[in-house]
């Protein structure tokens, strides 16, 4: 599919827009230059050959046009997610998997492309969906300016359009996670690795914000501008502020902008509307705008306070969970960008024939920078000798050619006026041609930039819990292979191998030693910041076999369940009885490529298992195949929730304090006849996201609603476990504490090796068992699994099983379900015994004191009975179930007869 009706809207040579939009015409206009083929200078940058075409031929221009961007399509991963109807060019590399959309284009393919960006290649921020905005609705769009202002307007773009003066000129936009990769192979940071192409410069056409301000006439007092986007997020609509001097200064050229390079936005760039701001970090320019709020007080925006922040270089990722005041604080806030710069060329991995070398022979290094905030690079610097000495390189600024327009040129309906502004908000490109000989000796390639204000990069990096605004010297390293010199970037994007960051971390060197990782002459032995995490082997290195999809498809059922992870194939059914979670985790996981759940819940002894399991590698072809997800389509109306190879989400719709540190969380499902479907004694996956890093955060949990009979709606009590001095705290029950009312969840299931049936008949293992006693064994939020049986063997009133629970805490207060339990065992006394044991008791407590020790398992549970169906059921804390087996394996009683959830 062709966005060629799109592209063509509101163009002055379009004769006939896209089906439904007729844009006025705009106040000063002119007719739309031709793209023809363009040359490129050797500083990269674009410019367009004359255009040959009678009458519509257009005067030669003294500044670039934007290349013409190939036809695209909407790409098969799309086809599955909510961003099925925006067409994408498939060079991009997909930072935060399938979805949501974040990209960055190949470095070389960015900078060959020249000064303007396609929007086929320019980045791409988004934080979820892209909304879905209908060609015929685009000149409807409406948008505000609000708030302390004496007269609030509601505006359409027509009126945009129709009413205010255009203006067109060059506008570099930055992602403030540019060559984030790099701090995050020192250490992770809360961001996805971008590398360093998260930049790109287009002509954006529009309004100066400035203009609409003045209209709605700011009233004493106000001193921020916040922004409101239409992508409704988890955590709200996506927002942020700047300040209002900065908004209305014309020398700062906001822009609400409709154009980018001449065509109408792109959904991925905010169709139909948005801000850019120059000069500033990309995540100010918000998309999709629908409101415009002047303020006396920065934006209380999730997204304005939780990203976008230089946090002080101390603050971890897991303390910073906890420090809400410190995010609040706008002397950590990203607003004007800084200095950086990037070698292009050459590139990671290029090769340099030494063979006719001669000491007259040259190489060219080329690369861009720029600066924040209007500033100009002014200077770029080269060294082949860790700093000591430094060359200047030759620096282009294409963004001066428009400077040199003619007094009243129109660009796209847009008065192209830069003579006047000083500021700078472009990047450059420089050069330098450095001796083949110099290289050849050298070790690296090192640079730096310097902007107008004397600000250069600094040498070493100034690592932050976001990753964000990270600009030391850009360093290449040569390695010199004989024939030929090989280059080395510091890191690739995303997941992508490579550089020689990763190659000296894994081989063990200190990233902040100083020296790049490497060891220098006289360097005492130092201990890394960060111990390097232990990498485990999971495949067999003799196994080379290329496993198809096809071939993998064939085993997708129980019998011979293979799956996939990190790209390798693994066969599930030597373990389908020994498996902890139960032959339903695997037969789940079969024919599906569950990386990102594996990696998540399992240990370290576990994968370092996986080798037994490893039968090939799965093609290329077919990886990227098996990465398009499963069809939700059919969610709406299914009659069950929980899906075991498909992740479903249900909303949260509720929270519900049970005590200090335990909370009740209520998800509705997609109608209010869906059950859960969640057998007795089993449980399911929960899945929640990082909202910045996208990264997966996975566990398992029995639900407190009746997984048989519960209609519309799950509730999933938790145990908060927060971070202390002594203790990082629970990942999972922190995220799942912080997220709002609103925010969704995934989920996915059911999985466990046990099931009640009824009747005392269950399963274990896929083995019948009939049993006359359940011993049941729990400690604080483990009682969720214990209350699921005990629930449905009283509630059958002709089961003759009995049960014995034995429930551990600390004080009264940690007693979970306290009042249903009591109900449960008052109304079955002659089936239910149900004890309380306090390690901490007040005054008032008349229950059982102390921890749960073998005294009382002997006193109470006793050893095994010779020929009784008794099954011992235990769920708690770690060191609790590790002091039962303990206790229970002296007492005589078997693994077999010891379930633990």
């Amino acid at each position: 599919m062709e966005v060629l009706p799109l592209s063509q809207v509101g163009t002055e040579t379009s004769p006939t827009p896209g089906p439904g939009i007729e844009f006025p015409p705009s106040p000063a206009p002119t007719a739309k230059p031709s793209r023809a083929p363009s040359v490129r200078s050797s500083h990269g940058s674009e410019h367009s050959g004359s255009s040959d075409d009678g009458a519509d031929q257009q005067p030669s221009r003294p500044y670039p046009l934007p290349p013409v961007p190939q036809p695209i399509q909407v790409l098969p991963e799309d086809l599955k997610t909510p961003d099925n109807h925006v067409p994408r060019d498939s060079r991009l590399i997909r930072l935060t998997g399938v979805h949501p959309f974040n990209v960055e284009a190949p470095l070389s393919d960015l900078y060959d492309e020249g000064f303007l960006t396609t929007e086929n290649l320019h980045y791409v921020r988004n934080h979820g969906p892209v909304p879905r905005v209908e060609d015929a609705d685009v000149l409807d769009w409406t948008f505000t300016v609000e708030g302390m202002v004496e007269m609030p307007v509601t505006l359409t773009l027509r009126d945009l359009l129709r009413d205010y003066e255009q203006q067109t000129y060059p506008i570099t936009l930055v992602c403030a996670g540019n060559r984030r990769k790099e701090q995050n192979v020192v250490r992770k940071t809360k961001g996805f690795s971008w590398g360093a192409a998260g930049l790109s410069t287009a002509l954006w056409t529009g309004v100066p914000l400035g203009d609409l301000i003045a209209r709605a006439m700011p009233k004493r007092g106000a001193r921020y501008v916040c922004f409101e986007g239409a992508d409704k997020l988890p955590n709200g609509y996506y927002g942020t502020s700047i300040k209002l001097n900065w908004a209305i200064d014309p020398n700062r050229g906001v822009l609400v902008a409709h154009k980018m390079n001449g065509d109408a936005l792109h959904p991925d760039h905010g169709k139909p509307l948005r801000i850019v701001i120059p000069g500033q970090i990309g995540g100010r320019s918000v998309k999709w705008l629908k409101r415009i709020i002047v303020t006396s007080e920065p934006s209380d925006n999730w997204y304005h306070i939780y990203d976008n922040r230089v946090l002080p270089t101390m603050i971890t990722p897991e303390a910073s969970a906890d420090l809400p005041e410190t995010w609040a604080d706008e002397r950590y806030a990203i607003y004007d960008l800084n200095t950086n710069s990037a070698p292009c060329y050459p590139a990671h991995d290029e090769r340099l024939s030494l063979v006719n070398a001669t000491v007259e022979t040259t190489s060219k290094v080329r690369g861009y920078a720029y600066a924040g905030g209007g500033k100009r690079v002014t200077r770029v610097e080269i060294t082949l000798d860790k700093g000591k000495n430094w060359t200047l390189a030759d620096i282009r600024y294409p963004e001066d050619d428009y400077r040199l327009a003619p007094e009243g040129e129109t660009l796209y309906g847009g008065k192209v006026d830069l003579s006047w502004r000083e500021a700078c908000f472009c990047w450059c490109f420089w050069e330098l041609d450095v001796p083949v000989s110099d290289l050849r000796d050298a070790g690296d390639i090192m640079v730096r930039a310097m902007d107008d204000s004397m600000m250069v990069q600094p040498r070493d990096m100034y690592w932050s819990v976001l990753g964000m605004m990270n600009n030391p010297w850009y360093r290449i390293v040569i390695h010199n292979e004989g024939h030929n010199l090989r280059f080395e970037h510091p890191t690739q994007p995303a997941l992508i191998p490579g550089g020689w960051m990763e190659r000296v971390k894994k081989a063990g060197g200190n990233l902040s030693n100083g020296f790049w990782g490497e060891k220098m002459s006289g360097e005492e032995e130092t201990e890394t910041a960060e111990e390097p995490a232990r990498e485990i082997c999971m495949t067999k290195p003799e196994v080379k076999k290329s496993i198809a999809l096809e071939e993998l498809k064939k085993h997708d059922g129980e019998d011979e369940p293979w799956f996939v992870v990190n790209g390798h194939v693994y066969d599930g059914t030597k373990f389908l009885e020994g498996h902890p979670g139960g032959a339903a985790s695997i037969v789940g996981a079969a024919g599906q490529d569950v990386t990102e759940e594996f990696m998540a819940i399992h240990s370290e002894n576990a994968k370092a298992m996986m080798p037994d399991y490893h039968i090939g590698t799965l093609d290329k072809e077919s990886l990227t195949a098996l990465a398009e997800p499963e069809s939700e389509s059919s969610s709406a109306t299914r009659p069950v929730f929980l899906q075991p190879r498909v992740w479903s989400k249900a909303i949260l719709t509720a929270k519900r304090a049970v005590s200090s540190n335990s909370k009740i969380f209520t998800f509705r499902l997609d109608h209010a006849a869906q059950a859960v479907g969640l057998p007795v004694g089993q449980h399911l996956m929960l899945r929640l996201r990082d909202p910045v890093t996208r990264e997966a955060i996975i566990r398992a949990y029995t639900p407190l609603s009746d997984g048989t009979t519960a209609r519309g709606a799950l509730d999933v009590l938790v145990k908060i476990y927060p971070k202390t001095a002594d203790a990082p705290g629970g990942k999972m029950t922190q995220a799942l504490d912080s997220i709002p009312v609103g925010h969704f969840a995934d989920f996915k299931g059911p999985v466990g090796k046990f099931e009640y049936v009824g009747g005392g008949r269950c399963t274990v293992g896929g083995k019948e068992r009939l049993v006359r006693r359940f011993v049941m064994v729990c400690g604080g939020s483990g009682i969720t699994p214990i209350f699921q049986v005990l629930r449905a063997v009283m509630n059958d009133k002709d089961d003759s099983t009995s049960c014995l629970v034995l429930d551990g805490n600390r004080v009264e207060e940690d007693i979970l379900c306290k009042e249903e339990l009591d109900e449960m065992a008052a109304a079955n006394a002659e089936r239910c015994r149900l004890l309380y044991s306090l390690s901490k008791p007040g005054d008032q407590w008349t229950g059982l004191k102390g921890r749960m020790d073998k005294a009382l398992f002997e006193r109470e549970v006793g050893s095994p009975r010779d020929g009784a169906a008794d099954l011992v059921l235990i769920c708690g804390p770690p060191a609790m179930e590790k002091s039962v087996h303990e206790i229970f394996h002296d007492m005589g009683w078997r693994d077999e007869d010891l379930l633990f959830f």
